[in-house]
């Protein structure tokens, strides 16, 4: 296996088409081949019964214990509510400078806030969330250029509002020279 891959591991049901659109994009941005594989976690012991979430921390840690030297960044692909102890909830986590990321389809159902399904929306703003979290791993931090991938994200509005891509000054970050 190439040393420059970067791994998506599905936990849960995607749909293949979905799965290679991501991939797709992520090689588009970052200029890694992309794998996908599907992965298996006992997803009750991350669960916090009091919270009824799914603690983030945790279950990037396991992600993280998947990594494998062949692979340039591992990243968990999850459907459930995601959660740190400081956040009522969030999209997605990731080691900065680190191997492993991860993110969650829970929160970005356009049906979850009162709108139409739109399963069109439903894989941009995944996609967008799996890029960000992906640009952490390779050093970035949040940026506040107007657009930028990389801009943080707390409500799905604000995810709906950024480009799936890195600006100008992410791009040069992650390649200098």
């Amino acid at each position: 296996m190439n040393p420059e891959n970067i791994v998506l591991i599905s936990f849960g049901q995607f749909e293949a088409a979905f799965l290679l659109s991501i991939a797709r994009e992520v090689k588009r941005e970052f200029h890694h081949p992309v794998r996908i594989r599907e992965g298996h976690l006992d997803l009750s012991e991350h669960y916090d019964a009091v919270r009824g979430q799914y603690n983030a921390n945790s279950l990037l840690k396991a992600v993280d214990q998947m990594h494998r030297p062949e692979h340039t960044k591992t990243f968990g692909l999850f459907q459930v509510d995601l959660f740190i102890p400081i956040l009522t909830f969030i999209f997605g986590q990731a080691f900065l400078n680190g191997r492993s990321g991860i993110a969650s389809l829970y929160r970005f159902r356009s049906e979850r806030y009162g709108m139409k399904s739109n399963e069109d929306a439903l894989l941009e703003r995944f996609t967008k969330e799996v890029i960000h979290e992906l640009g952490h791993t390779f050093g970035l931090v949040h940026c506040y250029f107007p657009g930028c991938v990389m801009q943080s994200s707390t409500y799905i509005e604000d995810i709906d509002q950024k480009n799936a891509g890195l600006c100008a000054q992410c791009r040069e970050k992650l390649n200098p020279g």
